[in-house]
């Protein structure tokens, strides 16, 4: 097809989109169904996928249903709002609760008692209130920071708006679920494409007399931020809800063993075709308060409660095409594009083929039938193949032994750990030499856990990208913004908060500056460890030597994979040349070491041998939080040798010969001011 009738069949489909978001947004009488709605403007993107240079600033990609974030001022979480971890099987569960035995350092046979609540597939909120009344209300954002949405939420019935009870919190953080009945969603499914859709569309309008006609529901299950709080159980908790005249979930059980919890979530899963509200799984959160404590948290997720997700949906579809994407570390994926299928009420278009050796194992093709399987958040994959309704004419899909974007062999390295060649190909190019791998890095560089710069999003990376305005990390911060003021769709004052919003960040801490990088196997938890080991950038960037290296061996967490990776890293003079151009534009705050009145203040420790009833996890956590620090191996930088039973021989005769102090568990905690 010619370019001209590219651009005209573009245009048309465009035309006839716009039509119906008229009928859809503005007069909320759609006139077709939202499947064929939906493949419209799959249609149109594919469109613009396939021919770069059809652009419009009335684009799906563009414009949206809802977009009325700028409208709403942001507020950081006094405690932030994580998200869970998530189990599919029986076994899963037996996997969750053995890591709690082991973190708590507890047998097997001790009863965990769980508080099993249905998960509600809405949007979650919180609510805070001082001196009983509520004040203010947020979204959850990203988890550290979300919207002001007080006005909207304040239009929910189910939302007290003064608590009168003597034993309310003097100020306390309710969180729970914004949802709507399935029931009340018939009556509005002509504006909205399913009840997810509806709850948070009409908690993100900006008029809240709008968000006032919508039935919105709320049912709280947790809490953040409290002050005066006394209870001592999640049981206990839910009950005081009630009492202070929340809703909250009718189908909520304390229930012990993983037999019973499965018999639980079976006997739920039936009912979900009967229960009014949509649930996709049950949360099963460790009763008691104080074991929640011990827990923490990892990460993003607390380690003392997990999401059971309900069986997966399935569909036949067919692969119309195999296309490779490049992700930052040069992992080549194939993704499926598929004929578009509804699943479980989500229109999906690709699935994931995972890796070369998935393809090959199924004998994947282009124009083969499939089986497509979506659980839950899971990105959709193929489960199987139909090749009695192969054709003819099939041929296997052979996996490019040379990088699409920049031509590269392909490479598949062997894993030290498994003693085995790993299943993902990747593009054997460094640095920024490969376009792609540089898109995937700049869109890491400047996503949420690193720099977060906000209205600087993926979309506006590729688009910048394209236009030649980026190359490098460093380019954001030299941008040409009289230049962008002339690109269609970017005006004066879209500029100007662009512009500003850039300048905010170029002060960054450390480990978010580390995390940014984008360095294999360097997550933000790991950067966290690093940036307290160098505490300056500039200790950072001048890293060279061998023996500074192998003194990173001595970080709790970082092991030969990541030093090999770092090493790698920087071995590219591209890597290099940007870390220099990023300290001319930026201020790299030094890490915040912990506080230096702690009890273990400059103090180090090792642990050898198992210990009665604390977990080595747990006894980093206290040594940490008591300013103190942990090292892997015995050396002249170790303090403190904590022996429990069965302590390795070799590390406590080595550290009696450097005359280093060997205590045990009971003496440890005397330090602290505990005891054992």
């Amino acid at each position: 097809m010619s370019k001209d009738k590219v651009k005209k069949l573009y245009e048309q489909k465009l035309s006839i989109l716009r039509k119906h978001d008229k009928k859809y947004y503005d007069e909320s009488k759609p006139v077709i169904s939202d499947l064929d709605y939906d493949l419209l403007k799959k249609e149109v993107l594919s469109l613009e996928q396939k021919h770069k240079y059809l652009k419009s600033s009335d684009s799906p990609s563009n414009i949206v249903g809802y977009t009325p974030s700028k409208n709403f001022k942001k507020f950081s979480h006094k405690v932030p709002m994580l998200s869970l971890g998530n189990a599919f099987s029986e076994q899963d569960l037996v996997n969750f609760e053995k890591k709690i035995t082991n973190y708590l350092s507890i047998k097997n046979d001790f009863e965990i008692q769980y508080s099993a609540e249905p998960k509600i597939d809405g949007i979650s909120a919180s609510l805070i209130y001082k001196n009983g009344i509520f004040y203010k209300g947020l979204s959850r954002g990203d988890g550290k920071e979300g919207e002001d949405i007080t006005n909207n939420l304040a239009t929910i019935k189910d939302i007290p708006k003064r608590i009168l009870s003597k034993d309310f919190p003097k100020e306390i953080d309710i969180r729970g679920e914004v949802f709507i009945n399935n029931s009340d969603f018939k009556n509005l499914n002509e504006k909205f494409a399913n009840p997810r859709n509806a709850a948070s569309g009409s908690l993100r309008q900006k008029n809240s007399e709008e968000t006032k006609k919508i039935p919105l529901k709320f049912i709280a299950y947790t809490f953040g931020y409290e002050k005066g709080l006394m209870v001592n159980n999640q049981s206990d908790f839910l009950k005081k809800l009630k009492e202070w005249g929340f809703k909250t979930n009718p189908l909520n059980r304390s229930i012990s063993l993983i037999k019973n919890l499965i018999k639980n979530y079976q006997e739920i899963e039936k009912k979900r075709a009967t229960i009014d509200f949509d649930i996709d799984g049950i949360v099963y959160k460790v009763n008691d308060f104080a074991i929640q404590k011990r827990l923490g948290n990892i990460a993003n997720s607390p380690r003392w409660a997990i999401a059971h997700k309900f069986s997966s949906n399935k569909a036949v579809s067919k692969i119309l095409d195999i296309e490779i994407q490049i992700g930052r570390t040069g992992a080549l994926t194939p993704v499926a594009k598929i004929k578009p299928i509804n699943i479980g009420g989500v229109v999906v278009s690709n699935a994931t083929l995972h890796n070369e050796d998935e393809i090959n194992r199924k004998d994947i093709r282009i124009g083969d039938e499939v089986v497509i399987e979506r659980a839950g958040d899971v990105i959709p994959h193929i489960l199987s193949v139909d090749k009695k309704k192969r054709s003819k004419n099939s041929k296997k899909f052979i996996f490019p032994k040379h990088c699409p974007s920049c031509g590269s062999e392909t490479i598949k390295e062997f894993n030290n750990v498994t003693k085995k060649v790993d299943a993902v190909r990747r593009c054997s190019s460094e640095g920024y030499y490969c376009d792609k791998i540089s898109i995937e890095k700049l869109k890491h560089f400047v996503s949420k856990e690193a720099f977060n710069i906000d209205g600087f999003g993926k979309k506006i990376v590729e688009n910048f990208w394209k236009l030649k305005l980026i190359k490098h990390p460093q380019d954001i911060f030299n941008l040409d913004f009289l230049k962008i003021e002339n690109l269609d769709g970017w005006g004066k004052l879209s500029v100007q908060n662009l512009k500003y919003s850039i300048d905010q960040k170029k002060n960054i801490s450390l480990e978010r500056f580390i995390y940014s990088l984008g360095i294999r196997h360097i997550g933000l938890e790991n950067a966290k460890l690093l940036s307290k080991h160098f505490v300056s950038f500039s200790k950072f960037k001048n890293l060279s030597k061998q023996v500074e290296y192998e003194d990173m061996l001595n970080i709790d967490g970082i092991g030969e994979t990541q030093i090999n990776s770092i090493k790698s890293f920087f071995s590219n003079e591209a890597n290099k040349k940007i870390l220099n151009e990023l300290e001319k534009v930026l201020s790299i705050k030094d890490a915040v070491q912990n506080l230096d009145n702690g009890l273990l203040n400059n103090k180090t420790f090792l642990v050898t041998g198992k210990l009665n009833g604390i977990s080595r996890a747990e006894v980093k956590s206290l040594i940490e939080e008591h300013s103190g620090k942990t090292i892997s191996s015995v050396s002249k930088k170790l303090d403190f040798l904590i022996i429990g039973e069965k302590p390795t021989k070799k590390k406590v005769d080595y550290a009696k010969e450097l005359k280093i102090r060997v205590i045990e568990q009971a003496e440890f905690l005397k330090m602290l001011n505990k005891t054992s």
